[in-house]
This record gives structure tokens, sequence and C-alpha cells, in this order.
């Protein structure tokens, strides 16, 4: 085979594997305009924008649920600042792949002056050992290295890696975000969705495009006209859940929350089945449990909030549907927890009095003592 039937078959590889390729990789953006959500790192005044626009990204570490469009902001990076892409999975690079990749872009830069984009997905995963490997290049500028993580950064990420990089939360996509995106996916697809069967996507969606886009695609395959209706969606999330109207979310959010302040822990209940069989994510409920525990519940019951942070935590480690016993746990707890406003009072007077004039300045006796210039203070003498 020549070096041109060779250039054309390998072509031809490239734009089969391209066709069958899942339905968010085809749509994969081209640009930041292209990009959907994020618009507080992207938008016309976002930091990663402007610092894109200008080809002045340096190390990020890019942190967010699943779906959010980490891989995405990366590879649009790439193409944006024309640098070399290549990309690394925590879970199965060893040291020993990182230091080719470094070799492979210490000869791009000096035979192409070529820089590489090194991006690590699940950069968390990685060990002590391959993070500290990355860093003298990332330190030297041989590397731009973009990392994305799901968990917290501050813990999982080695401090010396992270101060050298910045770190930038992405956060789920909004709603009308995740219609724009499928729509999109229905023009790529070439079939028309109803209106109901697009709320159901969203709303199932949790936030994650690429989950929205996934169950699209199989809506897709179901339907045999190219129209996707409610059935086929419903089918497609192996669901056939009762379902929200565009605002009944908020209202039946209310009804949880107005209920456990109400101490009607039935009605409670009823509100979190409701909110469980219609999709909601089950984090989303974890959070407003906690936030209740101590916006509703507070000092009156010390353990309310104990509770409702474990439930969280159970989502997380267990997930749907078994987590529905963590969810209903909490919030039988917080239905019959003694109630008390006193920790809202308290941080908004406190508020109000720091916003009306009170001084800013730290009294003597509440100074750290090693400050330079502070006069000693006595320790005081306690009764024995």
């Amino acid at each position: 085979m020549s070096e041109d039937e060779g250039d054309l078959f390998t072509h031809s590889v490239r734009e089969q594997l391209r066709g069958q390729a899942p339905l968010a990789a085809r749509m994969r953006p081209r640009s930041l305009d292209e990009i959907v959500g994020q618009s507080h790192l992207i938008g016309v005044d976002g930091p990663l924008r402007k610092l894109v626009e200008a080809d002045r990204v340096s190390s990020v570490i890019l942190w967010g649920p699943p779906g959010t469009g980490k891989t995405t902001i990366a590879e649009v990076i790439a193409l944006a600042t024309r640098r070399e892409f290549v990309r690394l999975s925590a879970v199965t690079a060893g040291v020993k792949d990182v230091r080719e990749v470094l070799d492979g872009a210490r000869r791009l830069l000096g035979e192409r002056q070529r820089r590489t984009i090194v991006f690590v997905d699940e950069i968390h995963r990685f060990n002590a050992a391959q993070q500290d490997s990355l860093l003298p290049a990332v330190e030297a500028g041989l590397i731009t290295l973009i990392g994305a993580t799901t968990e917290n950064p501050f813990y999982e990420v080695n401090a010396p890696l992270r101060s050298r990089s910045t770190l930038l939360r992405l956060e789920p996509l909004a709603e009308a975000d995740v219609e724009l995106l499928l729509n999109r996916g229905a023009t790529v697809e070439g079939v028309r969705v109803d209106d109901d069967a697009l709320l159901l996507l969203v709303q199932r969606s949790g936030g994650d495009g690429r989950q929205a886009l996934t169950a699209l695609e199989v809506a897709v395959a179901l339907c045999d006209d190219r129209h996707v209706r409610l059935g086929h969606v419903e089918s497609a999330l192996a669901t056939s859940a009762l379902r929200y109207g565009r605002n009944d979310h908020y209202d039946v959010v209310s009804a949880l929350i107005k209920s456990m302040r109400a101490s009607d822990e039935t009605s409670a209940l009823f509100w979190l089945a409701r909110m469980i069989e219609a999709g909601d994510d089950a984090r989303f409920i974890a959070r407003r449990l906690i936030v209740f525990a101590s916006e509703d519940v507070g000092i009156a019951d010390e353990s309310a909030l104990l509770v409702a942070v474990a439930a969280a935590q159970a989502v997380e480690h267990v997930g749907l549907p078994e987590a529905r016993y963590n969810l209903a746990h909490a919030v039988m707890h917080l239905s019959r927890a003694i109630k008390s406003r006193t920790v809202v009072d308290s941080i908004v007077s406190a508020q109000w009095t720091l916003l009306n004039g009170a001084s800013v300045e730290v009294p003597p006796h509440l100074r750290d003592g090693n400050s330079p210039n502070e006069s000693v203070i006595a320790p005081r003498r306690y009764a024995q």
C-alpha cells in the first residue's frame, strides 16, 4: 500500500469511527461560543475566555460534576490556542506514561516550537508520585496541565500542584442549557422531539449534559419514524415516572420544606417520594435537607445537621434507589425535630451590625499574640 493509499485508508477509518461515535462526542464544540453553560467562566466577561483569547492560559484544574463540560473546555482551549492536545487517564496511566508524554512535549517544542496541553481526566485518582512527576514540567512551562476532577481539589490534589494551577469550578447545567443542548442533538440526529418528551429528558438529566444526550440517543434508536415521543424517552430512561410540569418542581420542593417545618412527617415523606419518582437529583434533595437542618432546626437539635450531612454522604456512596432510605431517614428526623430559627437570626443580626457601621478593627485582647508590635497580654489565671 502506497503512502497516499495509507492516508486515504486512515482518513476513511477516522470518518467511520466519527460517524459511529456517541452523540455527545459528535457534538463536541470547536469554539468557546459553541459551549453550552458555564457562562461565569466563558461568557463575554468570563475569566477563562479572557485568558484563552489572550493565549495566556496557565495550568488549570476544572472541578465540577459529571457532564458539565470539563473535557470539552480542555479540547476547545487546545484548539483556540493551537496547542497539541494529549490526553491521559488517571485510571490507567502510570509514571512511565507521564514521562513519555513529557518527552514528547519537549521534542515538539524543540522541533516545531509548538506547546502541549496535557489533559488528565480524573486527576484526583493520580497518586502522590504521579502528581509529583508533573510538577517540574508544569513549573518550567514545558506543558500546560489541565486536570479534570469531580472531587474537591483541596482534598484530592497535592498542594504543590494545586498552588501552580488555577482552580475553576464548573456548575451543573441549568435546565435551559440542557434544553438547548438537546435541541441541537435532535438537529444532528435529524429527529423531531415532542415537548413533553423533551421536558422529561431535561428534568431527568440532573444538569448532566452528557447523560441527557445519551438518553436522547437511545430514544432516537427506539423510534422508527424519526419522531421521538414521550414513550420512547420513558423507555430510554427505564421509567414511567410521575412527571413535573415546568413550574411544579419548585412547588414540590416548597411543599417538602414547609411540611418538615410544620413537623408533618407524613406529608414530608409524600413530597419526598414525589421528588424521587419525578427524577429529581438525589444530591439536590440532600443539599436542601442540609440547609434545612441549620436554617429551621439549628441548635434546638444538634444532631439534625449530622443526620442531614450523613444522608448526603450516603447518597454519594450508595445512589438511588437505595439512597431513598437515607433521605427518608433524614426527612423523618428533621420533621420530628424541635424547630428553631436562632442560627438564621443570629448570623443575620451579625451581618446587619457589620454593614451598619460597626468597627471592623480587632480588639487588642482578640488579636494574634504573635503579631508584630503587639503588646503581650498577660495570661489569665483560672481557679484551680
